[in-house]
């Protein structure tokens, strides 16, 4: 069995998404010791900026007229649906910046739509996935940030509409408090909310190992 996890996070430290992440992921390795967990870091090892157009270009010029870039761009993004396509589960670790995804989490997801396979087709159909998110603040119903959280619907959409997952969303808010000092009379909640999303973590990690494997 393997596991492919993507980690989203600009930090390689005190990364919230990751924390949350490692426990799903440790809850998916308790139900299969000795599996396979394959991983790929944008927020740290970005895709190259251009390979979108690059890969877009590409699909629109006869193959023995595309250049080296194009070429590779294809590539890349055939190498990115195979992870997909090869992994059992999927494990995405996404924080919300400026109210939206990354642009790394983007080129990401513009490059997995490059390829044929992937584009305007439901490709994960019922394969499990787990989305992790978190938020420096509060944006749910009568927050004054209510509705500013652009990422968590956008990733709905593609991963479970769009891609076709069996989608869970672990969510966390309010990391910020503590380390902001406009936030300190939340720090209370937050630490209630932590321990939250840490169970929420830990069943979504169950479930994802639990999950049947769509044929």
């Amino acid at each position: 069995m393997t596991l492919f996890r993507l980690d989203a996070s600009i930090r390689t430290h005190g990364s919230a998404s990751r924390e949350i992440a490692d426990i799903v992921e440790e809850e998916w390795l308790a139900a299969h010791p000795g599996d396979t967990v394959a991983r790929r870091h944008v927020g740290i090892d970005a895709l190259p900026a251009t390979a979108w157009v690059a890969a877009v270009t590409a699909g629109k010029t006869a193959p023995q007229d595309r250049t080296a870039e194009q070429r590779e761009a294809l590539a890349l993004a055939a190498t990115l649906v195979d992870e997909l396509l090869a992994a059992d589960a999927i494990l995405f670790a996404v924080p919300l910046y400026n109210f939206g995804v990354s642009q790394h989490v983007k080129t990401y997801i513009d490059l997995v739509y490059a390829d044929p396979r992937a584009n305007n087709k439901p490709f994960l159909a019922g394969k499990p996935v787990a989305l992790v998110t978190v938020r420096g603040g509060a944006y749910g119903s009568g927050t004054p940030r209510e509705g500013w959280d652009h990422a968590t619907p956008y990733l709905r959409r593609i991963l479970a509409d769009g891609w076709g997952a069996h989608l869970t969303v672990v969510e966390r808010e309010f990391t910020l408090a503590g380390v902001d000092p406009s936030l300190d009379s939340f720090v209370d909640l937050a630490t209630q909310l932590h321990a939250q999303a840490r169970l929420a973590a830990r069943e979504a990690g169950r479930a994802l190992a639990a999950a049947p494997v769509p044929a």
